[in-house]
């Protein structure tokens, strides 16, 4: 709320922080898994005394120091570049809350970059003792990068105690961490396999070429097992209700876990025929199509981790609109628009409201949701809503049914507004108004609150075929239709109510026709006797 807002449209919803972030994670987990292969792979070359394995190592370590510190050193940069951007809230708790982790990290990839470099320069210049240390050495720092790294990204998954007590160390060593160590070193091993193929295949000589091939591909089947048992353990560690929401709740996350274990299989089958003598071209071809599934097969990991957090971005902290959950309670008081520091409008009227419905827009959804883009599009999640009404009550119910969503934060008049700006702006439908006969009821429909004692429930004996949400009410459709009512006292052993409390009902006129009259249940309360429920019935039926 206290920062301007990048607005993106077509490219918003995540674009480009899932394009760099998935390119960068690939390419930085083979930093490190890589960086072991280079020292265990020249270890070999002089173990065996094979002039072709050095020669070869040497030629791989160029590869290695392009891809990993020129390209993934720019896309580290970019993903700085997009989530101070586009999630400016959420980076500067990052930042605030582990400090003195980025600082120690930060120490370790300058010790990646010198000591790489240096391995790159002198190999064949120094004595192999001395030039495996500084082998060791970067491997080593890169490791301890992914450690810290871990702990921080991880920690916005499951922040654990840190949300009680604000704790560095809570935060650091949060629930997820270890297994998420362990998953990521193996899959680092993993990547590690894949790229040595690539260079491997491009090698002239045929029985060099088989060799490293051969080499390469005994990288995989031990950090491959391990890897999908920590992956287990991972899911296993994630709170239940989070797990819920990654394997049933949200459809687009299945998709996510559904690709991550189809390739897991195909992944590792085409790597172990890639031991089988083939044609240099073939092998060539192989190992880039192992590549890219690869990169696939990580992006199904890193997007499935991201989502498993919805509807947070700090989970249970700050929402994925970047609103802190303390601030919700002042902001469903007060209105989004008052909130926001950057908003050119702080209230709605009725000549502004479509665009200050774009301005809430921008704040509570384009986090998330593009308009006419690659991901998460918002135009045919709601194209099915032609009518403010029915746009409104979806709003109202984020949070509640869809509670991989946050709930929409803000005064009533700000979510009509956001509801109108998708359904008259975005899709084109004509202006609504609203129902004459909802303007002229004389009385407030009370909302029902955590603190109240008792839940009225009530329901139709034709079902939802003969119920129209296209009013501000409901409208139940007669004849024949009857309405039912129960109430219930809350607890820790819910009681069903049958005596001692009083159900009515009231006409309220105004309607055009009179089958069509609606009728509320009224239910007083028998202390105090306020009104805490009403509900529409049927014309002609009395209490049941």
């Amino acid at each position: 709320m206290n920062y301007p807002v990048w607005e993106l449209t077509t490219f918003g919803g995540g674009f480009w922080i899932a394009l760099v972030a998935v390119v960068h994670v690939y390419v930085a987990h083979f930093a490190v898994g890589g960086g072991l292969f280079l020292v265990l792979c020249e270890m070999k070359g002089y173990r065996e005394k094979s002039r072709p394995i050095l020669a070869y190592t040497h030629k791989h370590t160029q590869f290695f120091l392009l891809l990993t510190m020129v390209f993934g050193g720019l896309t580290g940069v970019g993903i700085w570049f997009t989530i101070s951007l586009l999630s400016p809230a959420a980076t500067s708790v990052l930042i605030h809350t582990f400090v003195f982790g980025w600082a120690t990290e930060w120490v370790f990839f300058v010790g990646e970059i010198v000591a790489l470099f240096i391995y790159f320069y002198t190999f064949g210049k120094m004595r192999p003792r001395q030039h495996l240390t500084v082998g060791w050495i970067y491997f080593i720092c890169a490791w301890m990068s992914l450690f810290i790294i871990t702990g921080i990204i991880d920690f916005m998954l499951t922040p654990g105690a840190w949300l009680e007590n604000g704790n560095f160390w809570s935060g650091f060593f949060n629930p997820t961490f270890w297994p998420s160590l362990f998953f990521r070193t193996f899959i680092a091993m993993v990547f590690a396999s894949l790229f040595a193929l690539v260079t491997a295949s491009f090698l002239k000589d045929d029985t060099t070429r088989q060799a490293m091939m051969r080499y390469a591909v005994k990288w995989m089947p031990l950090p491959f097992v391990l890897m999908l048992a920590s992956a287990f353990w991972y899911l296993q560690a994630i709170p239940p209700e989070t797990r819920m929401v990654m394997l049933q709740v949200s459809p687009e996350l299945r998709t996510y876990i559904d690709g991550f274990l189809v390739l897991s299989p195909i992944l590792f089958l085409i790597v172990l025929a890639m031991s089988i003598r083939l044609p240099r071209g073939l092998q060539q071809a192989a190992a880039l199509v192992l590549l890219a599934i690869g990169l696939v097969y990580m992006g199904a990991f890193e997007f499935t981790r991201e989502g498993g957090r919805r509807p947070f971005l700090v989970h249970g902290y700050m929402y994925s609109n970047s609103i802190r959950v303390a601030e919700a309670e002042k902001i469903n008081r007060t209105g989004i628009l008052q909130n926001a520091r950057w908003s050119e409008m702080k209230s709605v009227t009725h000549e502004n409201r479509i665009a200050a419905g774009r301005q809430i827009f921008h704040l509570a959804c384009a986090s998330c949701h593009a308009i006419g883009g690659p991901m998460n599009d918002i135009l045919p999640l709601t194209k099915k809503f032609d009518t403010v009404y029915g746009m409104d009550s979806m709003l109202d119910g984020l949070g509640k049914i869809n509670n991989y969503m946050p709930p929409f934060l803000g005064i009533r008049t700000e979510r009509e507004a956001l509801a109108a700006y998708i359904v008259e702006e975005l899709h084109g439908h004509s202006e609504q108004k609203t129902s004459s006969t909802a303007s002229n009821l004389d009385f407030d429909i009370p909302a029902h609150t955590p603190q109240d004692e008792y839940v009225l429930l009530a329901w139709n004996n034709l079902g939802m075929h003969c119920i129209s949400d296209s009013d501000p009410f409901w409208i139940l459709l007669p004849p024949a239709n009857d309405l039912f009512a129960q109430l219930v006292r809350k607890g820790e052993l819910p009681e069903i109510v049958s005596e001692g409390v009083k159900l009515q009902y009231r006409v309220e006129p105004g309607f055009e026709s009179p089958s069509r009259q609606v009728r509320f249940w009224e239910f007083s309360q028998p202390k105090t006797g306020s009104v805490l429920g009403i509900f529409p019935a049927p014309h002609g039926k009395e209490n049941p």
